[in-house]
């Protein structure tokens, strides 16, 4: 596990599908870009859904269109997921993946850090890492995080890149988009990134930027703002190769987690209710923890596993 390098002055950044190969693995190309007279990719390993940034030159590369690189992958758990995603992308909210299946009883934490003048709830953080750092470290999480929030939160985005240098959390980074408008008064088909003259591509490319300029590595993954989307949309965003992850237990609505839930809170100070919910049911799991009876999985091993054998 190591840190991600900071790359500060990116240029050409566009989506990009292929195949890459250096032995013995097979990569998916999802990017391609330059910095500082280097050109580079985003890779993804389409089985275990881990994403890297590497030189280009060290890869055998052959080029295909959207479609031909989904039938090259198609057996593969990250097609099986984003195929999924696809075939519930009917509902407004809500769309996209909600569990995955765990080896045992435990659940996926996300947690969302949309655009807010509060600062990072800490006490997420810090309750995880003392409940489990007997059983099980680093801690995994998930983290969807919005282009505004990193902008905004510089220190606190730092404080979290600490914990994960210092190995006591692993952080997989979702994208929420970059500016994650919201209206008090517009219904939800015109809401949230449905919100007429959205620039679908900027709020997507732009997160990406922002969290590779920041040191962060950006996963596979898409959380939409406010879970709001339509089929449209769901399609928009797998277009540009990523899965779209919702949630089947949002703790400040009452939602329970069951094994194997990918679990919904706000790290970003405006949901106090979920966070004490979740707070709540880490002091419940104590002893199960102890035992390793209730874990945290890392999003990928989840959805990975979900998806592994179909």
């Amino acid at each position: 596990m190591f840190a991600q390098a900071n790359y500060r002055k990116i240029e050409n950044y566009k989506v990009f599908y292929g195949w890459a190969h250096h032995f013995p693995q097979d990569w998916m190309i999802l990017r391609q870009f330059e910095n500082e007279g280097k050109a580079y990719y985003m890779l993804l390993n389409p089985q275990t859904l881990a994403t890297k940034i590497d030189e280009r030159s060290f890869y055998e590369v052959k080029p295909m269109s959207i479609t031909e690189a989904r039938n090259y992958f198609r057996n593969t758990p990250y097609q099986k997921a984003i195929t999924r995603a696809e075939k519930q992308s009917l509902s407004i909210q809500d769309a996209g993946i909600e569990s995955g299946v765990p080896k045992e009883t435990g659940i996926s934490l996300t947690a969302d850090l949309c655009p807010s003048h509060r600062p990072l709830d800490k006490r997420i953080f810090t309750d995880i890492f003392n409940e489990f750092k007997k059983v099980e470290q680093p801690v995994p999480v998930a983290l969807s995080v919005t282009g505004i929030w990193m902008r905004q939160h510089p220190q606190d985005l730092e404080w979290l890149k600490q914990m994960q240098a210092k190995h006591e959390i692993y952080i997989t980074w979702i994208n929420h988009s970059f500016n994650h408008r919201v209206s008090l008064k517009a219904p939800l088909k015109e809401n949230f990134l449905l919100e007429p003259g959205t620039d679908i591509s900027y709020e997507v490319l732009e997160t990406e930027k922002a969290m590779l300029k920041n040191g962060l590595l950006p996963s596979v993954f898409f959380r939409f703002p406010g879970l709001v989307s339509d089929q449209q949309l769901v399609y928009k965003i797998t277009d540009f190769g990523l899965i779209p992850v919702g949630t089947d237990a949002w703790l400040a609505k009452g939602q329970q987690p069951q094994a194997g839930s990918i679990v919904l809170i706000h790290g970003n100070g405006n949901e106090p209710t979920g966070v004490n919910d979740f707070i709540k049911l880490l002091q419940s799991k104590t002893q199960s923890i102890a035992k390793k009876q209730w874990l945290l999985y890392d999003l990928r091993e989840s959805v990975d596993e979900e998806f592994q054998g179909q």
